[in-house]
């Protein structure tokens, strides 16, 4: 019999989770199947839930939470190798989205209990674990702001990426894939691995969870009005991805896809990792992970 393990944090986004352990407990019986419910680890040591893991032999893990939460308990797991769910309950929800999920924990959870897992992809950054969008620059600072506000939620990021677009600067960067270079000043660069930034908002449109491929989009220097208008016409798909050795010298937008990049940091353009804030690196050696995981999706 399958026996799901659900991983809650319990302080994700902005609703209460109060009643979300005894509901996932009777669907989950309901449902013919065994469960244990567990909170999240406070200091992100998954060690002590991974030993009553394989004593409970469960067979499932789904993790409620945000792309933060799911980061740290997939990298922390993965090597058991059994399949992931999401009930999303964070801010942004870019992974679950992107799976096609929905946002709401009961719909996501009869998703869950009956959906067949695929295999997704993830990449390392510097050999830490990712699974679904990193970022240098003005979105990794507000990433910074948001990770140190007093509440969560759509609004204080809104609040915080408002606030840090007027004082935001670019940042010289150096692009490397394969033998090809390619300088650049930027506001930011996300690297991808899924078509979601959170809440429905895209900065890689053609990226896939499973195409073996980083979509890495590089927002160059240029002045505050055409940064929001070249950016809209990236999320709306204008902009397709090319490889690094065609990319147009003075480009306003550039769209890239590759297994593998480097990335040169030398002023210290901030980090975050699926949303959380890392500590950056003047070098970014940046790779993907095909078929990392197991997610359970439609």
């Amino acid at each position: 019999m399958r026996h799901f393990a659900y991983i809650i944090n319990p302080i994700s986004g902005t609703r209460s989770k109060k009643d979300l352990p005894d509901y996932v407990a009777a669907r989950t019986k309901e449902a013919g199947f065994g469960c244990t419910v567990y909170a999240s680890p406070k200091d992100g040591d998954y060690s002590a839930i991974e030993r009553q893991l394989l004593a409970q032999a469960s067979t499932d893990i789904v993790i409620a939470g945000g792309d933060g939460t799911i980061n740290a308990a997939v990298g922390a797991l993965r090597h058991l190798n059994l399949p992931f769910g999401i009930i999303p309950c964070g801010s942004g929800n870019g992974l679950a989205l992107s799976a096609g999920l929905s946002k709401k924990p009961r719909p996501a959870l009869d998703i869950i209990l009956s959906a067949k897992p695929s295999p997704v992809d993830a990449y390392t950054v510097n050999g830490r674990f990712a699974c679904m969008l990193c970022g240098l620059g003005l979105d990794a600072k507000v990433a910074h702001d948001f990770a140190n506000a007093g509440t969560r939620g759509l609004m204080t990021y809104i609040e915080k990426s408002i606030a840090n677009f007027f004082t935001a600067k670019p940042y010289p960067f150096t692009l490397e894939a394969g033998e090809a270079r390619y300088p650049v000043e930027a506001f930011f660069i996300s690297i991808a691995n899924s078509n979601q930034f959170g809440n429905n908002v895209t900065i890689a449109p053609k990226a896939s969870l499973s195409d073996g491929l980083l979509d890495v989009v590089v927002l160059a220097k240029q002045n505050k009005l055409s940064l929001v208008l070249q950016a809209a016409r990236q999320c709306l798909g204008f902009i397709r991805p090319r490889e690094l050795t065609t990319l147009r010298s003075g480009a306003s937008v550039l769209y890239l896809q590759a297994p593998a990049i480097r990335i040169h940091n030398p002023e210290g353009a901030h980090l975050h990792i699926d949303g959380d804030p890392v500590e950056t690196a003047p070098l970014l050696n940046i790779e993907v992970i095909p078929h990392a995981f197991q997610l359970l999706m439609p």
